[in-house]
């Protein structure tokens, strides 16, 4: 699920790589989405530039005296914290996933307590794609999204990757001839409005009939008016 996934499925007959994590989220009209993927690889970059100088360190302890059980010991713990906090890093990258479907965008995070946020297309107002120098060079870019003023846990999506693609399927379902469906939050059909107009009247008007006019009644001589 490293890139944008489309709708066709796998040659091969295999469930697509974001079904696994992704369809227990996702309304039966929504499949399969219109983008799934994880964010870029270059998220990792942060952690492991963290990590260098504590691996140093660890590498030292362990290394300076070999009979000293005090240093090696605090070597091995400072190694054994950097593997498990780069652990938890690539865990978290591998399982966070930017998916947009026809109605809805969700961002699924979490390795013990899974987390879903989600915003409907049809409250998004405006739609802003940024690219810095090193997303240039390394292929990934930010989303930011605005919702009627609004505050939103999704309003903004970092790392993406090819984040041109993603912001020309995104925006073709926003303001495109691929518009979002029509419906509310939850994937239904939104209610017709009623007509005001009466029942049983063609094209809910009624035909124009003339008027009848009552008969006068016969004048009797004599009698004034």
């Amino acid at each position: 699920m490293s890139g944008p996934a489309g709708p066709r499925p796998p040659s091969d007959g295999r469930r697509p790589r974001w079904s696994k994590d992704a369809e227990k989220y996702l309304l039966p009209l929504e499949q399969p989405p219109v983008i799934a993927t994880r964010r870029h690889w270059a998220v990792l970059i942060g952690p492991g530039l963290k990590s260098l100088p504590f691996l140093a360190l660890g590498l030292w302890l362990l290394l300076l005296d070999r009979d000293n059980r005090v240093s090696t010991t605090a070597g091995f713990l400072v190694l054994v914290g950097v593997v498990v906090y780069l652990g938890l890093r690539i865990g978290e990258w591998w399982k966070r996933h930017f998916i947009v479907t026809n109605r809805r965008v969700l961002l699924t995070s979490g390795l013990v307590v899974r987390t879903v946020a989600l915003l409907p297309l049809r409250r998004i107002t405006d739609l802003t794609y940024k690219e810095t120098l090193f997303g240039q060079l390394l292929g990934y870019g930010t989303f930011r999204f605005e919702s009627a003023g609004q505050q939103q846990a999704l309003s903004e999506i970092t790392y993406l990757p090819r984040a041109d693609l993603l912001y020309r399927k995104v925006s073709d379902l926003l303001f495109g001839s691929n518009g979002a469906d029509s419906g509310d939050d939850e994937g239904n059909a939104e209610p017709r409005r009623r007509s005001r107009l009466r029942p049983g009247s063609a094209g809910g008007r009624r035909d124009t009939q003339p008027i009848q006019r009552r008969p006068r009644a016969p004048r009797v001589a004599g009698r004034r008016r």
